[in-house]
């Protein structure tokens, strides 16, 4: 099995020590107490988000002193307990939910920056992003789309190669250069955003069936949670991407 989104690998549901696969107490994971857990960690993200909007902008539209707080504090918090979790997977019935609500400041923060200079922006990338999870798992379901092992390649090797543009941004950032183009609002930027708009989308089908191969293989019941904090990363991804694609094709006007 192979999954674009680094959080759900080849070795997901396995024991590491023996490669089998291993269920607690003659509980295995199902599609349905996987869903309802993806459900409760988006509400637990939607209540800190509403919470960090309210304390970012202004009155006056300004940004907030303290908005960088939320903006900052959640998005490396996030990324902190995405890390326990990823190597800790035993330990996603706490640090899942712990990270959906970290998570929810920085969706919260930035989401009320863009907001405040693009009005409805982030109900147009709300909408977007929950209308194509819903498409693509249609898609899935009734066979229109196949994880075959080429797909998942190419998925996962357009997904490394936009990490690593998105690593060397940060890095150049450091130094004050800035790649041409692919982060601006002329056609490339607005191409570029396309595509990697696409490529998040299509890292949904990959969870999909990551997390009924899972189900089939009788994964421990603690992997319900691993598989919704796996399936939360790649939608947190694609609404932000929805956004800066949005935002580029606003800035045009």
């Amino acid at each position: 099995m192979r999954s674009g989104n680094p959080v759900l690998k080849e070795s997901t549901f396995l024991d590491i020590g023996s490669g089998a696969v291993v269920t607690r107490d003659g509980q295995s994971m199902t599609l349905n107490g996987t869903v309802n857990k993806t459900g409760f960690l988006l509400l637990l993200s939607v209540l800190t988000a509403a919470f960090a909007w309210s304390k970012t902008m202004t009155e006056t539209g300004e940004v907030a002193p303290g908005a960088m707080v939320y903006l900052w504090g959640g998005a490396i918090g996030g990324l902190v307990l995405s890390l326990v979790t990823v190597f800790k997977k035993s330990w996603s019935p706490v640090t899942a939910p712990l990270y959906a609500l970290v998570e929810g400041f920085f969706l919260g923060s930035i989401s009320a920056i863009y907001n405040a200079r693009f009005e409805g922006i982030v109900l147009q990338a709300v909408m977007l992003t929950f209308g194509i999870m819903f498409a693509l798992l249609f898609a899935y379901r009734s066979g229109l789309i196949k994880a075959t092992e080429n797909f998942k390649l190419g998925v996962a090797a357009a997904t490394g190669g936009i990490c690593l543009i998105y690593l060397a941004t940060l890095a150049l950032g450091l130094f004050g250069i800035q790649i041409p183009y692919i982060h601006e609002s002329g056609l490339i930027g607005i191409g570029f955003s396309l595509f990697v708009v696409v490529i998040a989308s299509l890292n949904l089908v990959l969870d999909f069936d990551f997390i009924e191969s899972g189900v089939a293989a009788g994964a421990p019941k603690y992997m319900e949670w691993y598989g919704a904090f796996g399936l939360m990363v790649t939608l947190v991804w694609l609404y932000l991407e929805l956004l800066r694609l949005l935002a580029k094709l606003q800035s045009r006007d």
